[in-house]
């Protein structure tokens, strides 16, 4: 028997081979067509702004300090640090494949009393123990591409967590100058009340000389109470601005005293001059969440393998060691040993298997469909960002000379109006035209700064790559090894991520 068992694994060795498809990369070649010079910021020349650490290109050490936080204690970062773990405990148990699926101990012990009429009867003890061990053979690659889909979900996690970096450095940046520009607009709107609560001062002085008519004094009073009545609306945002940007730093809502430094002499930036180094479209696809994408396209490919493997012959080593005895007198112990192949082939289930192949292979032509869409998406927010970018600077220098036309504008209204050359309505319009013009230079501010932090964002900038012990706090660390044995999974270092889900570096298991 051992020795046809022999013959025939001889015999099937040869036909070892690894079903499937292996991973090819999407075409993206219609990327091509994208005019990727970004409405100027690409090309050569200028100073590059580096996309790792890009909201230095600010110069504020206060939204420096506070992506740090956020990078420490943000919750959705710990939960995308989180499934690397989970990943890596799944790459774990698809390593189990390598090694005996069966492996069984059992034992059994027996007491038997028997008795007679007479009054006479014996009793005896009667043990057996075996050890069973199967091991399938991986003829078909089932187990290697179950290793393959695993190992590229725990590459995809990795990319995830960096992808979760930029959206939450990129929010941190966004929610911070939403908060300094909603400081601008309070700052900006007193100052403007108190020019106009003078104006109501002198309007009231002189309707009471008779010197103007009433309807002076309630425009006066209409505008001045006007602007104050937009002060609570933008209190109220800036308080829920904060909160958000809060919650991002991994705190509980409410003050920031990061917030409160420099807050009276606070100025917007202006991120003048940018510059994109490198081949916006080899960025792009370098983005994390392009990345990620990529390894789901190779994690669902390995699949079908997996699934594709059952319609042909399981072949198994099968191996019991067998041992019996008993006290009953002239009862020897003994011994076996059984060895040999087993084979197992489901070939009645071919109709449920090939559909379930044709299911793998929807999922999979889905992924690659998703992958596609992530490249799309990409394109349009780089896009729109930097025509945003473009055209908001464009506005800004044509917006400071309306500002400084309309300051002007009041100062010669006033003037001629206390020389008594012109009626109040041209104090009360040059005031409005202030007003609607500082405001809009301040949001058109916010709104270029956002769509710098939107053009970094879209190139996939502001990630970097973290050591396993920075992923999770020591805490969290201690309170999940008290719970559970984890082994080294938490500390095993992070293997490198390959540019490409092709066959790669084996990630560290247990």
């Amino acid at each position: 028997m051992v020795r046809i068992g022999c013959l025939l694994l001889a015999g099937l060795l040869p036909a070892c081979t690894v079903l499937g498809p292996d991973y090819q990369e999407p075409d993206v070649g219609w990327l091509e067509r994208w005019d990727a010079t970004l409405h100027g910021l690409a090309g050569e020349g200028g100073e590059a702004q580096p996309l790792r650490f890009w909201w230095r290109v600010f110069g504020d050490p206060v939204l420096d300090r506070l992506v740090e936080v956020a990078t420490e204690n943000n919750r959705d970062l710990r939960q995308a640090a989180l499934r690397i773990f989970e990943s890596r405990a799944l790459a774990g148990i698809a390593t189990a494949g390598r090694y005996p699926q069966v492996q069984q101990a059992s034992g059994a012990l027996d007491y038997v009393a028997s008795t007679r009429d007479a009054g006479g009867g014996r009793s005896f003890v009667e043990y057996n123990t075996a050890l069973t061990v199967g091991w399938e053979l991986d003829f078909w690659g089932r187990f290697r591409r179950a290793m393959e889909s695993a190992d590229a979900a725990f590459f995809g996690a990795i990319e995830n967590e960096r992808a979760v970096q930029v959206l939450v450095h990129a929010d941190v940046v966004d929610r911070y100058f939403a908060y300094r520009v909603l400081q601008e607009r309070i700052r900006i709107a007193r100052r403007n009340a108190e020019i106009q609560r003078r104006s109501f001062q002198i309007a009231t002085e002189q309707y009471h000389s008779g010197n103007t008519s009433e309807l002076d004094l309630q425009q006066a009073k209409t505008q001045y109470l006007a602007t104050l009545a937009a002060i609570p609306d933008l209190e109220m945002r800036l308080r829920q601005t904060a909160n958000a940007l809060a919650v991002l730093l991994g705190r509980v809502p409410g003050d920031l005293p990061e917030l409160s430094s420099a807050e009276g002499s606070y100025r917007l930036p202006l991120a003048r001059d940018l510059h994109v180094s490198g081949l916006p479209t080899r960025l792009l696809l370098r983005r994390p969440d392009v990345r990620a994408a990529a390894w789901a396209v190779a994690a669902q490919s390995a699949r079908i393998g997996v699934v594709l493997a059952e319609l042909y012959p399981a072949v198994s080593l099968l191996g019991t060691l067998q041992w019996a005895g008993g006290t009953l007198a002239g009862t020897p112990d003994a011994g076996m040993l059984t060895l040999g192949p087993g084979l197992r082939w489901n070939i009645f289930d071919y109709g449920a298997i090939r559909n379930n192949v044709r299911l793998q292979d929807a999922r999979l032509q889905r992924t690659i469909e998703a992958y596609q869409n992530t490249v799309l998406q990409a394109v349009r927010e780089v896009d729109n960002a930097a025509i945003a970018v473009v055209k908001t600077e464009e506005q800004a220098g044509l917006l400071d000379q309306t500002v400084a036309s309309a300051r002007r504008a009041l100062q010669i209204a006033n003037t001629r109006y206390r020389e008594g050359y012109s009626d109040f309505q041209r104090v009360l319009d040059a005031q409005r035209a202030l007003v609607s013009q500082t405001d809009r230079q301040v949001i058109n501010r916010g709104t270029h700064l956002a769509a710098v932090i939107q053009l970094y964002k879209g190139l996939g900038g502001g990630w970097s790559p973290r050591a396993v012990e920075a992923l999770l706090p020591a805490d969290t660390r201690t309170q999940m090894k008290e719970r559970t044995d984890w082994g080294r999974l938490l500390e095993a270092p992070l293997p490198v991520v390959p540019a490409s889900p092709a066959p790669a570096e084996e990630p560290s298991r247990e």
